[in-house]
């Protein structure tokens, strides 16, 4: 039986938005579904960021 748990990614971790009743360090399977504003977005993180310096220092 499977459950869906919504979550941010950060920093390498998957953090579920809400509680989950999953044991500590239970294995699990993870299917990513992205959605929202970021769905359609492709950047390049290094890009940016150099962008955002020649723009702001």
């Amino acid at each position: 039986m499977g459950i869906i748990v919504e979550a941010v990614y950060e920093n390498g971790v998957f953090k579920p938005l809400k509680k989950v009743n999953i044991p500590e360090r239970a294995r699990v399977r993870i299917r990513v579904e992205i959605f929202g504003l970021l769905k359609d977005w492709s950047v390049d993180a290094q890009q940016l960021k150099d962008e955002l310096r020649e723009v702001h220092g």
